[in-house]
């Protein structure tokens, strides 16, 4: 870029700069400036019979509500009958409650069904991905307690991995 003699002295430092910063701005720009895999994972929780632990056992219409937020999670479709379902984990709290709810149904604005609630405890890690994406949060020594009631739907809780890292095969197994 050709700076005109003309200029006072003032103007041509400012174009210079301004041409210099816009250089320096057009440079930082590298290949992973769009993040595509910068999600903290879900924790994956699978149902199955607990008269044949083997087999997959689907909960009918089934609902997640985050204790302490009192809404249905998001990252499932509300009161869908599943065998496996993603569900967020905190990462400002080494805690997550929720309450699972077996048969889940609206009746004149009240939510009714059997409620079993589960807390998850573990340590929070943050990971680097990249400049894009920044950090996302890690799970590391999960462990789940089953809130017992009188009508419990849910009859145990196994971890089978402790570490969330990812939300591609099963943390959790629930039977009922």
């Amino acid at each position: 870029m050709h700076i005109p003699r003309h200029w006072n002295p003032l103007l041509r430092r400012t174009a210079f700069l301004l041409l210099v910063l816009a250089l320096l701005a057009g440079s930082g720009c590298e290949k992973d400036d769009i993040c595509v895999d910068g999600d903290t994972p879900l924790l994956v929780v699978t149902f199955y019979d607990i008269e044949n632990p083997g087999e997959a056992k689907a909960v009918n219409r089934l609902r997640a509500v985050g204790l302490g937020n009192g809404t249905p999670v998001t990252s499932f479709p509300d009161r869908s009958t599943r065998d496996s379902i993603g569900i967020p984990l905190r990462i400002d709290s080494g805690q997550t409650g929720f309450v699972l709810i077996q048969n889940s149904e609206d009746e004149e604005g009240a939510d009714v069904g059997n409620r079993d609630t589960l807390y998850f405890d573990y340590e929070i890690r943050e990971e680097f991905v990249s400049r894009a994406c920044g950090f996302v949060g890690q799970f590391d020594n999960l462990e789940v307690l089953l809130q017992s009631d009188a009508s419990n739907w849910i009859d145990s809780v196994t971890v089978i991995a402790t570490t969330v890292e990812n939300s591609l095969s099963a943390h959790v197994s629930v039977y009922h």
